[in-house]
């Protein structure tokens, strides 16, 4: 059972190319890059003869336990990945990155995303007399790449590129480049780095921080960047035309000290809480809380708009897992209560503010509630950093089904019923659109909210 009731990030990437003991590097900004995928971590490096890899389930420290490892990864160029399932089942061999041998030599990738005709391609190619390895979306793109009759993998990688639909941010390496791509409408972050003589890659600019990189730029939407001894190239391999980043990046996935598409994920929270303040205002409460630590800036926004005190009163315990077994039906709130506690002298007799940054299931919010008034809270009025999720989203986010979504079956009112809130508003989208940056022609993908998707997808089509 999940401890946090979340959407989940697919996955983090990063690239390594010419900087020593490059396999460390990336070891160290997967650990910057942790937060957008707890299933499984690996790594594979370059040293100019072959390729080397090794991958697992579980965090970055699990499974790169002891100096060894990384020393059986050597070279000056590498890339990494953590993961998360969407399409594919959370198994060892599903673990990124994938590494392939190819008629031109090994080829491994990384891969941040989901591809909406996966069912289809991956049918046609079966038909075509080709075996899968994986159940991931990811080994897709590899297998177009092995049946490519051009010269060159950047051009058999553009070649496969054309004829994919959906979200991908990817790191490739072989045994003379490391490649970044990312898809023609950019949903999913990609940004390039600079090290001394060496270039970065990484899902997140906080893993260029951690590593001491100079960011540079993002990489385009629709753009391949190729890396070798000889320098960086670019190839603008689909024209820029509309983008469709993912905005639940600024909401929740993103860490609050990176910038993504063109602003600071802080500075886009804070304008979440400074809208929630001003357009769903509680008139006599004491406090705003946060639902930490996702809802940390968002709640900040809105204390310093509505000039309500901003208190800690809910304690995260950072040492818990993302699953747990419960042992009895009767400990049904054990999940929460490990994960958060209460601060009763803070909430003793208080009207509060709890600021959330989305409602998936509502489990979680409801238990909370319940311990915020057992703590003896005298009201909570609960505000929400996001619009209501209506649709699962299909393009790199890990939303339950339709009907498991709260808000695609029930009222507002029926929501701030079931978690026992005094009150209850989000975001409206508008307000949402409003705090996040429009510079350079950025569009948002918003179907999570709306169900108005930005390409059509076969999983969409299979479910409806």
């Amino acid at each position: 059972m999940e401890l946090i009731d979340k959407p989940r990030p697919n996955c983090g990437v990063i690239g390594i190319w010419g900087i020593p003991e490059a396999s460390t590097m990336a070891y160290l900004g997967l650990y910057a890059l942790q937060h957008r995928g707890q299933e499984a971590a690996g790594i594979v490096s370059r040293d100019g003869k072959r390729l080397y890899r090794h991958a697992g389930m579980g965090l970055v420290a699990d499974v790169f336990r002891g100096r060894y490892i990384l020393d059986d990864l050597p070279g000056e160029a590498a890339i990494g990945h953590n993961r998360y399932s969407t399409t594919g089942q959370s198994t060892e061999d599903n673990v990124q990155p994938l590494l392939v041998a190819d008629r031109a030599g090994s080829i491994a990738m990384s891969h941040n995303g989901n591809l909406v005709n996966y069912r289809n391609l991956r049918g046609f190619l079966e038909e075509e007399g080709s075996l899968f390895s994986t159940s991931s979306d990811s080994e897709l793109i590899l297998q177009l790449i092995a049946r490519s009759r051009s010269k060159t993998v950047s051009e058999r990688l553009m070649e496969a590129l054309r004829m994919v639909n959906g979200a991908y941010s990817l790191a490739l390496l072989t045994g003379k480049q490391l490649i970044a791509a990312r898809d023609p409408l950019g949903f999913r972050p990609l940004c390039l780095g600079k090290l001394g003589s060496g270039w970065v890659v990484a899902s997140e600019t906080c893993a260029l921080d951690l590593l001491d990189a100079e960011y540079v730029r993002d990489v385009n939407p629709g753009e391949i960047i190729l890396i070798d001894n000889d320098g960086l190239q670019s190839i603008q391999f689909i024209p820029i035309r509309e983008r469709r980043h993912c905005i639940f990046e600024f909401i929740y996935f993103s860490r609050p000290d990176s910038r993504v598409f063109g602003d600071n994920v802080d500075k886009t929270r804070r304008k979440l809480g400074h809208h929630l303040a001003k357009g769903h205002p509680i008139k006599n409460a004491d406090i705003v809380i946060s639902v930490p630590d996702s809802s940390n800036t968002a709640a900040l926004g809105f204390s310093h708009v509505s000039g309500i005190t901003f208190e800690m009163a809910l304690i995260r315990n950072h040492y818990v897992g993302r699953t747990f077994i419960e042992p009895e039906q009767r400990m049904r709130d054990f999940g929460v209560k490990i994960k958060f506690n209460t601060v009763a002298g803070v909430l003793k007799g208080k009207s509060v503010v709890v600021v959330e940054d989305s409602i998936v299931r509502g489990t979680t919010l409801k238990k909370l509630v319940r311990h915020i008034r057992d703590a003896g809270a005298r009201q909570v009025h609960v505000r929400v950093s996001s619009p209501p999720i209506i649709r699962p989203c299909y393009y790199g986010m890990d939303f339950p089904t339709k009907e498991e979504l709260m808000a695609s079956t029930h009222t507002v009112e029926e929501i701030r019923q079931h978690i026992g809130a005094d009150t209850l508003e989000y975001l409206t989208r508008d307000e949402l659109l409003a705090s996040v940056p429009h510079d350079n022609g950025q569009g948002y993908c918003t179907a999570c909210f709306t169900g108005e998707y930005p390409i059509p997808n076969d999983i969409e089509n299979d479910s409806s």
